[in-house]
């Protein structure tokens, strides 16, 4: 039971850097909309079509990135896949990123990675709502401080 308890710890890891994540994306969207004249984009080095379809995308990738992390913490198993679809596909929209912020982009690539494994090692030995609707004071734990009938603490 304990291995088990270690992937629940894994799955709200993922769900919190997702939101994170989509935090800062959002922040990113709303300052590409509100200040497109004044990014740093230096030409021939980053892949963007415009600025404002950009910060569209940034701004509507964290949200769903968002509601993706709140609906792991609630233990779905719908956002557990959406996140999975999500977090590939934020961690291949680094590659355009490369040329113009290597160092960030690595660094996004390598923690969407963690959040992948996160999200889809032990996936069938991780039952988060299980984990979280039995509490502390679950069965188990009960069970490893019950004494049997001959007065001896179980193990």
């Amino acid at each position: 039971m304990g291995e088990k308890r270690a992937w629940v710890g894994w799955i709200v890891f993922a769900a919190v850097m997702l939101m994170v994540i989509s935090m800062i994306n959002i922040f990113q969207g709303i300052v590409g909309l509100i200040y497109d004249e004044r990014l740093a984009i230096s030409g021939g080095q980053l892949v963007v079509v415009d600025v404002t379809g950009w910060a569209w995308a940034l701004l509507l990738s964290g949200v769903v990135m968002l509601l993706t992390g709140f609906g792991l913490l609630l233990g779905q198993t719908w956002a557990r896949i959406v996140a999975i679809i999500v977090v590939g596909l934020h961690a291949v929209s680094q590659v355009m990123w490369l040329g113009a912020y290597p160092i960030w982009a690595l660094l996004m690539i390598a923690l969407d990675t963690t959040v992948l494994f996160a999200l889809t090692a032990r996936w069938t030995s991780s039952r988060l709502a299980e984990d979280f609707d039995a509490g502390p004071a679950s069965s188990d734990a009960r069970s490893r401080h019950a004494m049997p009938a001959s007065g001896a603490p179980v193990t």
